[in-house]
């Protein structure tokens, strides 16, 4: 069973998720958080699989929980709820560690497998995710490249670097395989090894990697 916790504000959506979820045979909803403080300690206390977060709560936002979270538990898994295309504060909850993002307005199908999806250890990386993630950049004065992430690219190899920006551009494995003309198998053990010499948690923190370093081009 994946063990979830749903944190929101909206009592509505508490419910409406933890009914949508109960119905799912693999599924389980331990418990509820009305804002960020109480998500922090119901984390600490029930341990869950999966913490479907919210973003604008009160006493403490969704990012700043999550950053939280992620420091206490670096295996944590955080998926962000969001009204997505009106939320600017995307880019900074990838960054705080959320393992992806799940629309409000998900039909229960999506919310079971987004949660699925991120309980496997892997990331849901949209390419909606990665548009945002470029405004973001595109916006931001600072334009350099940031120096820890230009001296981690050398440790890479040149493949390692290819799949890393593919990632960044929002393929999945077997997209990237496709592209590239190999196994999928192959595309994963690239990824791990990706994730393990650069340090990070998965695919999302990838992609935030490939921007700061500026391996992806804004705007392209």
């Amino acid at each position: 069973m994946i063990r979830v916790l749903i944190v929101d504000d909206q009592i509505m959506v508490r419910e409406g998720f933890s009914v949508l979820l109960g119905a799912m045979p693999d599924i389980e909803v331990v418990g509820e958080a009305v804002n960020g403080r109480e998500a922090v300690a119901q984390v600490a206390a029930l341990r869950p699989d999966v913490v479907l977060m919210d973003i604008r709560m009160p006493e403490l936002n969704g990012i700043e929980a999550t950053r939280e979270i992620v420091a206490a538990d670096a295996d944590a898994k955080v998926l962000v709820l969001t009204t997505f295309d009106l939320d600017e504060y995307v880019y900074q909850a990838l960054r705080a560690g959320a393992s992806g993002f799940l629309l409000k307005d998900a039909s229960a199908r999506q919310l079971a497998d987004g949660v699925r999806i991120v309980a496997a250890g892997e990331a849901l990386l949209a390419p909606t995710v990665t548009k945002r993630l470029i405004t973001e950049f595109a916006k931001s004065a600072d334009t350099a490249p940031k120096a820890p992430a230009v001296a981690q690219i050398g440790e890479l190899t040149e493949r390692e670097t290819e799949v890393l920006v593919l990632i960044a551009q929002g393929l999945s494995n077997q997209e990237i395989a496709g592209h590239l003309v190999v196994a999928e198998s192959t595309i994963k053990t690239h990824v791990s090894r990706i994730l393990v010499k650069l340090g990070l948690r998965d695919r999302t923190q990838a992609a935030v990697f490939a921007y700061e370093a500026r391996l992806v081009q804004v705007g392209r």
